[in-house]
């Protein structure tokens, strides 16, 4: 028998021995468990990289929680930590290291991709971005016409949107407000349009961000960027003073006419949602300055260091991954919500849609074969007190386990009157309410018709994970985001998935390509298609004059 035989052997073992203990306490209330444990509030809690997590709300005891540790002992998980610290080609199948932890090495200890420092490179990056930052920020970049800039757009998609944009609008307390800060993401030229109607060219620049320069939906709106420029100051030499590219490929970057000396590069080893402490970050130093940015890198750094050296039972990133899998695999969750009471982390959720579910919706392990359980979850959610009064009745009353994610600080950006404690009033009272319930005994005590209890009565028992921070500085931003990368990457391990490459955003891209040239060209061959999107290609050439 060989030893990875042996090996998944005892990881299949684990599963089994999770699936028995399901059994045993499914049907255990949340009620019963506090009732029988009354430290549990006190006891099931853990502090790290500033980070305050209460999973005491979880349908978990101190076994479910061994026998989750157990599986990821069996599952490899320390020895995958190890791996992609030590700059091993995890990503399998694009035969590339997984190193975005190398971004915010701030002990700057050497880290070896195939025997070379990356470190020396990854602080020149800084540097540079600091350099360019800090002139941006006090005026002396100026624009073609000499007039400061005050507006920055970033274009990009996916990682090289998402990250920025959110942490952008995460620790806008922070940001410096001379400087406005726009997104263009979508080749839906109404996305260009809105973010730019109201901007003055002379004092606008541009960051392009694409590893290779040629991602249809980012180039499609870095040109109309440029003609929107040039229409207005009418000389290509503007282009050099209003555009700096976030790329790998300096032969398109001077193409287009970006001095490279503006080009801030990255490397493969950095996916493009982990990217976000690269140069792809450069508009989030450019809000916050580079010395806040580098709190923010300190915070990430933090978490790193207690995912890598904290043992499985006292690990936060760890812990969330367990009772995530948990509840996907035992309890037949699909969904998972993240609920910040924070309006600043407004776009928090759809960051950590592409971050989970580009990672882990995947349907092969790791050697090709279709997976045996249900791999990642949907991820979704709303801040604050707006989702309460849209989708909570489901997660109270409704026919679907919704485990949650509840964050919020301690201390508001904004001290309005009692505006932050009816705030956090809120969370904490959805948590419990969510948990506990409340009996039909308890409504008809209340002397509610017999008619009505069942419609006012909560079964309770459903579970919560909360997260508080003292204050959303970019230190606390930076664990924050370092606490579900590693989430997320754990969960993978658990799965036996590969959780870095995205080959499933690859097909649609290509029939895209050929589709754009069959609405625009010439008729295509009616062969070439189904006979839903053929007749649905007709109809836009139609509405075009094209046939």
């Amino acid at each position: 028998m060989t030893e990875q035989t042996t090996e998944r052997q005892e990881c299949e073992q684990a599963w089994a021995a999770l699936a028995a203990h399901g059994e045993d306490i499914g049907g255990k209330h949340l009620r019963e468990l506090f009732a029988d444990d009354p430290t549990r509030g006190e006891r099931m809690t853990l502090e790290a990289a500033g980070l305050y997590l209460d999973y005491a709300k979880n349908r978990a005891t101190d076994l479910t929680l061994e026998l989750l540790c157990d599986l990821a002992r069996a599952a490899g998980l320390r020895e995958a930590i190890e791996a992609m610290f030590a700059g091993e080609r995890i990503n399998a199948t694009e035969n590339r290291p997984v190193l975005h932890v190398a971004l915010r090495n701030r002990s700057h200890t050497p880290v070896l991709v195939d025997g070379q420092d990356v470190m020396p490179a990854v602080n020149a990056t800084l540097e540079r971005m600091a350099d360019f930052t800090r002139r941006l920020r006090a005026g002396e970049w100026t624009g073609h016409t000499g007039r400061r800039i005050r507006h920055v757009v970033n274009i990009g998609i996916g990682g090289s949107d998402l990250g920025p944009v959110m942490a952008c609008r995460a620790l806008r307390a922070f940001a410096d407000r001379a400087l406005t800060f726009r997104f263009v993401s979508n080749i839906d030229a109404t996305h260009f349009f809105e973010e730019t109607r109201d901007l003055a060219p002379e004092e606008t620049l541009f960051i392009v961000a694409s590893k290779t320069f040629t991602t249809q939906e980012t180039m499609t709106n870095a040109r109309t960027a440029r003609q929107w420029l040039l229409d207005a100051l009418r000389d290509e030499q503007a282009v050099a003073r209003h555009f700096v590219a976030v790329s790998t490929n300096e032969a398109e970057v001077v193409k287009f006419g970006i001095d490279p000396a503006n080009m801030f590069g990255f490397w493969d080893w950095v996916g493009g949602r982990y990217s976000m402490t690269s140069a792809i970050g450069l508009p989030i130093m450019a809000a916050i300055g580079p010395e806040r940015f580098m709190e923010m890198l300190d915070g990430f750094h933090a978490m790193d260091r207690h995912f890598r050296e904290a043992p499985f039972e006292r690990n936060m990133p760890v812990l969330l991954a367990l009772l995530g899998v948990w509840y996907n695999n035992f309890f037949g969750a699909q969904t998972h919500a993240v609920l910040p009471y924070d309006q600043y982390l407004e776009r928090f959720p759809a960051y950590l849609q592409q971050l989970d579910m580009e990672s882990n919706g995947k349907g092969v392990t790791k050697d090709g074969m279709p997976v045996a359980r249900q791999t990642g979850p949907i991820v979704w959610g709303e801040p604050g007190t707006n989702g309460q009064h849209a989708f909570y009745q489901l997660l109270h009353q409704g026919t679907k386990l919704v485990p949650a994610d509840f964050i919020g600080a301690l201390r508001p950006a904004h001290a309005l009157g009692d505006h932050h404690a009816k705030l956090m009033a809120n969370l904490f009272a959805q948590t419990e309410a969510l948990a506990f319930g409340k009996s039909a005994e308890a409504v008809r005590a209340e002397g509610v018709p017999d008619a009505l209890v069942p419609h006012k009565t909560f079964a309770g028992n459903r579970p919560s994970n909360t997260i508080l921070m003292n204050t959303l500085d970019p230190h606390a931003l930076g664990a924050l985001v370092a606490l579900y990368e590693h989430k997320v990457f754990a969960q993978g391990v658990l799965w036996n998935i590969h959780s870095f490459d995205q080959w499933g955003v690859e097909l649609g891209k290509v029939l895209a390509n050929r589709i754009l040239g069959e609405l625009t060209g010439p008729a295509p061959d009616p062969a070439a298609h189904d006979s839903s999107t053929r007749a649905l290609i007709a109809r836009y050439r139609q509405a075009h004059g094209r046939i």
